[in-house]
């Protein structure tokens, strides 16, 4: 009965994380449409990499949005473990987009620096990439949040794009303000570092996700595993474990050591409150654990 509820609430978990995806691309169409239209009219390199940057974030916000979606339906023949790692793969193909546009906005700021008129973007453009980063932190702070309640790994990748951007935002204005001050090269280098900072993003959801999807896990949560289950009445120890992630869930297999004298009843007992303890104490959605004599 416990692991029904568990699984009915990963299932609203991953309902609820459509809504930071959803929010996400709302502030991503005004922003980028904001910042692309000032960038042109304030000849300013570093806004118009900035919704540059914001335009592909749909796409990528999109690909969670629908990695949220895959991941809802249930267990079929195809996929008898669900679909849970579609959610991961969403993420994955987000930092492929990522990537590509940071070396492309790297490649024209770099570009922009020997093409360049002496000019400096309007003043206009610094308070437009300043008002797009304060949006941009609450939209972060709003995802991140809801990625840490739903244990969300695309949610978390939304919300570490956010804060990315909203650096990013940030950079464009100081960059700007810089130009004011008789530094015209100041707005296409921070047009580079904002090339940079994408590429960055990117590669670490590229990591995490792939790290997730070729079964990779902490090996610190795997002493807290080993504790917990060496706390256990009747545990000798512990001659296997493995545990592996399904998006926002995780599974684990054990192998215990048990007193050869017991019984099947009392062995089996002891495998059970193995099995309750990670899931209450750690959240664990699926445990499985092989009895072994010692």
């Amino acid at each position: 009965m416990k692991v029904k509820k568990m699984e009915e609430q990963a299932y609203l978990d991953l309902k609820r994380g459509e809504r930071g995806a959803i929010i996400s691309i709302i502030a991503y169409i005004c922003l980028s449409s904001l910042k692309l239209i000032f960038g042109y009219i304030a000849h300013s390199e570093a806004l118009k990499a900035d919704g540059l940057n914001n335009a592909t974030d749909i796409i990528a916000s999109i690909a969670v949005l629908i990695g949220l979606k895959i991941s809802q339906r249930p267990a079929d023949d195809d996929h008898p473990y669900g679909h849970w790692k579609s959610e991961t793969i969403a993420s994955l193909i987000a930092s492929f987009i990522m990537l590509v546009v940071g070396i492309q906005v790297t490649y024209e700021a770099i570009t922009s620096i020997f093409n360049r008129s002496s000019e400096s973007p309007d003043l206009l453009s610094a308070w437009t990439g300043l008002f797009c980063a304060i949006v941009m932190y609450f939209v972060y702070r709003y995802n991140k949040k809801l990625a840490k309640d739903t244990n969300s790994q695309s949610v978390m990748a939304a919300a570490k794009d956010n804060l990315s951007d909203a650096w990013v935002s940030a950079g464009t204005f100081i960059g700007i303000i810089g130009t004011q001050f008789g530094l015209p090269w100041l707005d296409p280098l921070t047009a580079i570092i904002v090339g940079l900072i994408i590429c960055k993003t990117g590669w670490e959801i590229f990591r995490e996700a792939s790290h997730n999807l070729t079964d990779g896990f902490d090996e610190k949560v795997i002493e807290l595993y080993k504790a917990t289950i060496n706390s256990c009445f009747g545990v000798k120890g512990i001659k296997d474990i493995k545990a592996r992630n399904y998006g926002n869930n995780v599974v684990v297999d054990i192998v215990i050591l048990v007193n050869s004298h017991l019984d099947i009843r009392k062995a089996h007992d002891i495998a059970t409150e193995v099995e309750q303890k990670l899931i209450a104490e750690h959240s664990v959605y699926d445990v499985h654990v092989h009895v072994e004599p010692n």
